[in-house]
C-alpha cells in the first residue's frame, strides 16, 4: 500500500471514481456511486471536490463504527476483521532506540 495508510488509499480510489455534475444554476454536484448515499452540492467544482471528500470520509468512518458493509473499493476491503500478531510474535528488545 506505499507510505500512505490504508484509508488514504481507499479515499482517493474512491474518488478517483467520482462523477461531477455542472447543475443548471451553475453550481456542481459530486457522487460516488459505490458509495450510496456519498454526495456533494458546492458553489464551485473546488469546493464540490473538497465537499466530497469530507463526506465520504464521514461516511466510511461512521460506516466502519456502526459495521455497515462497506463497497471494496481497487481490492481494498475495510470489512475485514483486523489480523493481530501474538505478542510472541514481537521482537524481545525494543526496536526503536
Amino acid at each position: 500500500m506505499g507510505s500512505h495508510g490504508i484509508l488514504s488509499e481507499y479515499f482517493g480510489h474512491a474518488l478517483d471514481q467520482a462523477e461531477y455534475d455542472k447543475l443548471e444554476d451553475n453550481t456542481y454536484c459530486g457522487r460516488i456511486k459505490s458509495c450510496t448515499g456519498v454526495i456533494a452540492f458546492a458553489s464551485t467544482l473546488r469546493e464540490c471536490e473538497d465537499e466530497l471528500r469530507s463526506t465520504l470520509e464521514e461516511w466510511v468512518l461512521l460506516g466502519l463504527k456502526l459495521k455497515h458493509p462497506l463497497p471494496e473499493i481497487n481490492g481494498i476491503n475495510l470489512n475485514q476483521e483486523p489480523q493481530h500478531e501474538q505478542l510472541e510474535s514481537l521482537p524481545a528488545e525494543p526496536v526503536c532506540p
